[in-house]
């Protein structure tokens, strides 16, 4: 069979390949055909520019993709020929095998294939949420309003906090996020962002060993854009004893921050929210396992509670890989949900 997949043949380089390739399906292996395959921005640009550590070119970039199911290995018990299924942990190609495990069928027929080829990518929204272990009323900021933070900002407005302010740069991100329900929006480049944030939270509450209440900081944050300055601002803007979960990836050290005064003294508690952190087998308060999550994202798709339509700009043929990655990296303000189409290939 062919086989077209994406690579990175080197760094600032991306490029379609095809080769042939023996997909007959054995044991628990499902052999599936791609529809599409979702780009997570952040994480892939730090591979195509060679950002990370752990990449070695060529590079098969992707992990969050759906697709339909062509034959089915005879070890396999839930899925059969025909379903449509969301794979995780998958790059970008036409074709795999893949084994049962790591697919999840998408039964609700109004959950479309783009908005569930996200499923993977919005999964760690879902962790960086639940370890905030958010309490009705709270106040909440997501710094950064790329696909992760769009997705982060409705489980944290479901999950009760209130308000719900976001930080991002891009003017379009910020009117997007207000009309998905979030309460404020602000620019990390505006005067005064400190305040404007303390403000909106909305009341005044006593710090503690102090007599006189003062404005309040958003009780949690997450912090999205694994940027110094981010942390920095979201560490200034936080209530005195507040959570901010550490959710986009900090790819560089931060010698500057002062921990002592932001951290120590103020009783801030950092959570990593990495997807590593997640329970293998059971869900547990505060962290849920990867299926659990992605049923629970298919589940509020299809009740109309989260919204992932509107977070998609972007659907290109595969073959156009090189394009979109070039953009992806050049442009300031890139598109936000990108997905390739594999459904021609």
């Amino acid at each position: 069979m062919k086989v077209s997949y994406i690579v990175f043949p080197e760094p600032h380089k991306a490029i379609l390949e095809t080769a042939e390739a023996d997909l007959t399906p054995h044991d628990d292996r499902v052999l599936v055909k791609y529809d599409y395959s979702a780009v997570s921005a952040g994480t892939e640009i730090a591979n195509y520019r060679a950002n990370t550590s752990y990449v070695r070119y060529p590079f098969h970039p992707g992990y969050s993709a759906t697709g339909r199911v062509l034959a089915t290995g005879p070890d396999v018990q839930q899925i059969k020929e025909g379903d449509r299924v969301m794979m995780t942990w998958s790059s970008h190609r036409s074709h795999s095998l893949v084994r049962e495990g790591n697919l999840v069928r998408i039964d609700d027929a109004s959950v479309s294939q783009q908005e569930a080829a996200f499923g993977n990518i919005a999964s760690f929204a879902f962790l960086g949420v639940r370890k905030l272990r958010i309490q009705l009323g709270e106040s909440a900021l997501v710094a950064g309003q790329g696909i992760l933070g769009a997705i982060a900002a409705q489980l944290a407005r479901l999950s009760g906090a209130f308000p719900v302010i976001v930080t991002d740069f891009s003017e379009e991100r910020r009117a997007l996020a207000l009309s998905l329900g979030v309460d404020f929006a602000f620019s990390p480049g505006e005067e005064d962002l400190t305040n404007k944030i303390r403000n909106a939270t909305g009341w005044a509450r006593k710090r503690p060993g102090r007599g006189e209440p003062v404005k309040t900081g958003p009780d949690v944050v997450v912090e999205v854009t694994g940027q110094a300055a981010a942390l920095q601002q979201a560490l200034e803007c936080v209530a005195w004893e507040g959570r901010i979960a550490l959710l986009g990836c900090t790819r560089t050290a931060y010698p500057d921050i002062d921990l002592y005064h932001w951290v120590h003294r103020r009783g801030v508690s950092l959570i990593g929210a990495h997807a590593d952190t997640r329970p293998a087998i059971d869900s547990r308060e505060g962290a849920w396992t990867e299926r659990d999550d992605y049923q629970t994202f298919l589940r509020l798709i299809a009740a109309g509670r989260l919204k992932i339509a509107p977070l998609i700009s972007t659907v290109a043929p595969a073959s156009s890989a090189g394009e979109v990655y070039h953009d992806l990296s050049a442009n300031p303000n890139p598109p936000l949900g990108v997905l390739f189409d594999w459904t021609g290939v």
